[in-house]
């Protein structure tokens, strides 16, 4: 089961989404997912199994640094826990330092909460149901936000928006203009609050922009896909698919799971 919870209001300048997941897997059988990037920051806070990605072992409580490329997760007997999605611009809060600083890593989140995610998890593990977990775990994160500060940089969060309501399309030179700083400076905002580069960022608005159409269509005309989500061409849109994916854009198709940014490994 995946279930999204609903973000209480002094959050949502920071939080995005809530999610509980929870899956059972048929005994030493083990499940290879491929993640596609959408450039968030997460914090993950596992009750079950936790899930591995390379030779490592999965971490119990995790803080997700933003990234641009797919990720495969390995996946065996019970899945359980709850992830958090931080807004761009505005995980300095929860996190208790700038995204930039953990970007393209997976971390233990206790190095940024000396103690602090293993006790909160310890307390969601022997609460009675997925309610009053996400009440401690919102509550934890509201406490953080009023002894660490609650601040938002407003501009790389408007940036990130502008340039996602785009799909990508939006001339950087304009999204700079539209926040009132160079692109210079745009760029040393998205590294520090975001933790890509805008052109990263565009990409990757532009991939889930295509992967959106795509959904709605069984045999999609690929050229015809391509100029609408605002590719080169066609060769452009496999380019990046397989940049960004790890698939060709016809794999992907053969593979997704449906409604999901996840395909089998």
């Amino acid at each position: 089961t995946l279930r999204a919870m609903p973000v209480r209001a002094a959050l949502q300048a920071h939080v995005s989404h809530i999610l509980l997941y929870r899956e059972t897997f048929a005994a030493g059988h083990e499940v290879h997912e491929r993640v596609l990037p959408d450039g968030a920051v997460r914090l993950v806070f596992n009750l079950g199994n936790a899930p591995s990605a390379g030779d490592g072992a999965g971490l119990p409580v995790e803080a997700i640094g933003a990234a641009a490329a797919p990720v495969v997760v390995r996946m065996r007997d019970t899945v359980e826990g709850i992830s958090v999605t931080l807004r761009p611009g505005a995980a300095a809060g929860p996190l208790g330092l700038p995204a930039g600083e953990i970007a393209g890593r997976a971390i233990h989140l206790d190095e940024l909460w000396q103690g602090g995610a293993a006790e909160l998890r310890a307390r969601m593990a022997e609460a009675p149901d997925d309610a009053v977990r996400a009440t401690l775990l919102q509550s934890a994160l509201e406490c953080r936000l009023r002894d660490g500060g609650s601040a938002v940089h407003a501009a790389a969060t408007r940036a990130a928006r502008l340039i996602a309501e785009s799909g990508g399309r939006k001339p950087l030179r304009d999204v700079a203009a539209a926040v009132g700083v160079g692109e210079r400076r745009l760029q040393q905002l998205f590294h520090a609050h975001v933790g890509l580069s805008p052109r990263a960022w565009a990409r990757l608005a532009r991939l889930h922009d295509c992967l959106r159409a795509l959904r709605l269509q069984s045999a999609p005309a690929w050229a015809d896909v391509a100029v609408e989500s605002g590719f080169y061409d066609q060769s452009h849109l496999v380019n990046e698919f397989r940049a960004l994916c790890g698939v060709t854009p016809t794999e992907f198709m053969g593979h997704a799971i449906s409604g999901s940014s996840k395909t089998p490994g």
